[in-house]
């Protein structure tokens, strides 16, 4: 399997094992046929795990959380290796309990093998990708101080490394992180408007009287929200009755010098979206319409 390949889209089987009996505890995950392991530990229950063998081994592990001054969801992804004390990737995850540059993380997700066969090699490379995918699809923001160095593998090695990180994105997905999910499934830009069954494709477009240019933008409604596509224009001059999220958001945007949004931003709602393109309050139920000319409330009256 070469780099950036994806299993074929089967059906999977994965064993999901409550550690603690309840569902906000530990869990352990596997699936069928794989060798890997990935173990969902709770800040609190750190101290509690230590007794779990396979963690005293090497691995690749996910520190998730929250900004407190942005609410924005973030991760930390590093590697450990197994220590003649017989600590391995655990040890690590309590090293950053105990530092207080790492206090906003609530969970860990660890990544190693039921046959202990990561060496320091392989551990870098998955860090390093890990990484780079996490960079990528910017769905989290990413706390890595600097890009983590990869190992130097055998294109054998990378073929089987590289399968491994395709089930671990499966697992990572089915805990609940949307970490490796692309907000579209194949990203498409405002020229190239190709749509699945199960997404909505919806246009803006309206005469700016702050800029005096006409705004056009697309957005695809998914089943996490409204995804603004990349290559919608932007309106550049806020109105002053504007949301402070969406100010925030435009200020953090990829928007180049002619208010081209260079990315695709999720919102959960269509007037945050609508309000994102045009700088202002706004009602997206009325603002977004599909190719033929409807509106999103006078779709919601067909239901």
């Amino acid at each position: 399997m070469s780099r950036g390949g994806t299993l074929a889209k089967r059906g999977k089987t994965i064993q999901v094992f409550l550690i603690d009996g309840e569902p906000k505890g530990r869990i352990k995950c596997t699936l069928a046929n794989w060798t890997g392991v990935a173990y969902k530990i709770p800040r609190t229950r750190v101290e509690q795990s230590k007794d779990i063998k396979l963690l005293s081994q090497t691995g690749v592990y996910f520190l998730f959380g929250k900004a407190e001054e942005s609410d924005e969801d973030i991760v930390y992804i590093g590697q450990a290796g197994a220590r003649k004390n017989n600590e391995g990737v655990l040890n690590r995850i309590a090293e950053h309990k105990r530092a207080s540059e790492k206090d906003y993380w609530t969970e860990a997700v660890i990544f190693t093998t039921a046959n202990n066969s990561f060496g320091p090699t392989e551990i870098s490379y998955l860090e390093n990708r890990f990484y780079s995918l996490a960079c990528k699809n910017n769905r989290l923001q990413v706390k890595n101080n600097m890009e983590p160095t990869p190992g130097n593998v055998t294109e054998e090695k990378e073929s089987e490394l590289e399968e491994f990180i395709d089930y671990a994105k499966i697992i990572i997905g089915t805990l609940g992180y949307n970490l490796f999910e692309p907000l579209l499934p194949s990203s498409r830009t405002v020229e190239e408007p190709e749509k699945t069954p199960d997404e909505l494709l919806l246009f803006l477009k309206r005469k700016s009287r702050k800029s005096n240019q006409l705004i056009e933008a697309q957005c695809k409604q998914t089943a996490e929200g409204f995804v603004v596509l990349r290559g919608s224009q932007v309106e550049v001059i806020d109105s002053i009755a504007i949301p402070a999220s969406i100010k925030m958001m435009r200020q953090k945007a990829d928007i180049n010098e002619n208010g081209i949004l260079q990315e695709e931003v999720l919102f959960k709602s269509p007037s945050y979206a609508a309000s994102f393109i045009l700088g202002m309050n706004t009602n997206g139920k009325t603002d977004w319409k599909t190719v033929e000319g409807k509106t999103l409330s006078s779709l919601d009256k067909e239901i």
